[in-house]
């Protein structure tokens, strides 16, 4: 279980800066966190959330998390960026998390790094983070 306080690193923006959460609310399955200094208007939220259907071996958890991030537009409307993962496992049916964890490791790497480079990318620059913030191919 996360801390109620996001405050050690757990969370960067795209200059590697810390982005200080705390939790709103928590119910079985989800819980919501709020920057520490949002404007009440203008929130920033981090979800966490999990979803299970089927039974026996046809079971399936789907796992989200998510970022949502309002601010006030060119026309000075609130306006909502999001990005989110999402985890889909058929829980019912494998014996171990191996190849689930190999999907998102790779999705990870995929959008924070270039190919042969180590380093992890917050600036977006990565292969994947390029091509979902600019529409490319």
């Amino acid at each position: 279980m996360l801390t109620n306080t996001l405050n050690t690193n757990e969370v960067k923006d795209r200059a590697g800066t810390e982005v200080e959460f705390t939790r709103l609310s928590t119910d079985k399955r989800a819980t919501e966190f709020a920057q520490i200094t949002e404007t009440p208007s203008l929130p920033h939220r981090l979800v966490i959330s999990h979803a299970e259907t089927g039974t026996g071996s046809k079971r399936v958890r789907r796992s989200l998390v998510r970022v949502d991030k309002t601010i006030l537009g060119t026309d000075g409307t609130p306006v909502t960026s999001s990005a989110y993962s999402v985890v889909v496992i058929p829980i019912g049916n494998l014996s171990a998390y191996d190849v689930s964890k190999d999907a998102l490791a790779e999705l990870m790497s995929f959008c924070s790094t270039t190919g042969a480079a180590t380093t992890v990318l917050f600036d977006c620059t990565g292969n994947g983070a390029s091509a979902l913030i600019n529409g490319s191919l």
